[in-house]
């Protein structure tokens, strides 16, 4: 039995090499490797038939191994961008395409604008955006309507002009796009009775806001004055009362909320948002209490792996706070990132669900006396 030669006991004892055998798509912009009987070089993640070790050189760049004389892999295109970069350029594409179309295009056109069949498309879109693109359009639509009915003079010219072909059809679905009819919205909240109140909690001031379907926002801050301004300019219009006896048994429910979320407080709420963010809600609503999830993991559970960022997003347009435990998700690493009513307030949160239930009780009470 022959000896290995030393160009294969190099490379074998490269580190790049493994990730090379474990076709590592994490490993794919950081080198390629070529391989001289072919004349090729590939990505780390190439599906290719694994070369002999012998045959293999690895290059910083896809020009070094285009200098050393190689040709790209016609199977793993690695002079391209990574196939997952093409797919959500491609995405990104059709993304903006429904938010300029009035009419949304069939899912044929979509597929024939970036040159895939429909069936693939779908399930692309999908992964990639956490929606299908009929769900993307009607959510951009609802976009384009919220606008419109702040600026145009008549709810029926604001409907046309967001693309709906019929006022009916709108209608069928206002109150779940707006929380509200139509005209209320374009008047700023007109009629619309919002009862608020501004109380304290162990993060500080904490507004709670209900209609008459559920808790709409609850908000936290150092400042209560600052609090009270979040309803007013949303719907400068609406009727806006300070609680009742009633109301602040209410507020005392998200307080306790706050300071012992094992106890899984139930709040009646009213969610406001586009379709994607209330997937995401839904998403975080799961997370026990004293756990978390990485806006990838959240990402992954939607279907869509590639929309972390969009996640994030969410989160941070989250205005329930701790109802909908967006403290809860964090950096890949584990660490707290971005949240809306400061780190601190996160990190105190994540701290206080972590620990035991008779921890968070004296600490409580220390906080009462």
């Amino acid at each position: 039995m022959g000896t290995k030669n030393s160009a294969a006991i190099r490379v074998e004892h490269d580190p790049r090499w493994a990730r090379v055998r474990a076709r590592d798509k994490s490993a794919d912009g950081e080198f390629f490797y070529s391989v001289k009987t072919t004349g090729i070089y590939c990505r780390p993640s190439c599906a290719a038939r694994p070369a002999r070790a012998e045959n293999v050189a690895f290059h910083r760049s896809a020009a070094a191994a285009e200098r050393a004389g190689f040709r790209p892999c016609k199977r793993c295109k690695p002079d391209q961008a990574p196939i997952a970069e093409r797919q959500a350029a491609q995405i990104a594409e059709l993304c903006r395409l429904l938010e300029q179309s009035e009419a949304p295009p069939t899912l044929d056109v979509l597929a024939r604008h970036v040159g895939l069949s429909s069936f693939h498309l779908h399930r692309l879109f999908k992964r990639v955006t956490g929606l299908t693109p009929r769900a993307y359009a009607a959510a951009a639509r609802a976009v384009r309507v919220r606008r419109a009915l702040r600026t145009e003079s008549s709810v029926t010219r604001a409907i046309y002009q967001a693309g709906y072909g019929s006022g009916s059809r709108f209608y069928e679905k206002s109150a779940e796009l707006l929380g509200m009819s139509p005209r209320r919205f374009r008047d700023g909240g007109s009629e619309l009775d919002i009862q608020f109140a501004v109380g304290a909690c162990s993060l500080g001031a904490v507004l709670v806001a209900a209609t008459s379907r559920g808790v709409c926002a609850i908000l936290l801050d150092d400042d209560p004055a600052r609090l009270v301004l979040d309803p007013e300019r949303r719907f400068p219009n609406a009727q806006l009362r300070k609680a009742d006896a009633t109301f602040m048994g209410l507020v005392t429910s998200v307080v306790e909320l706050v300071d012992h979320p094992e106890r899984g407080q139930t709040l009646p709420l009213d969610i406001r948002g586009t379709a994607f963010q209330a997937r995401v809600w839904r998403a975080l609503a799961e997370i026990p209490p004293g756990t978390t999830a990485t806006y990838a993991q959240i990402a992954k559970r939607l279907g869509a792996p590639q929309a972390a960022r969009a996640v994030a997003g969410a989160c941070a347009a989250n205005p329930l706070a701790v109802a909908v435990p967006c403290h809860r998700v964090v950096r890949g690493d584990g660490t707290p990132s971005g949240y809306r009513w400061g780190l601190a307030r996160k990190q105190a949160l994540l701290e206080r669900e972590a620990a035991p239930p008779q921890q968070r009780r004296r600490k409580s009470a220390s906080r009462t006396t």
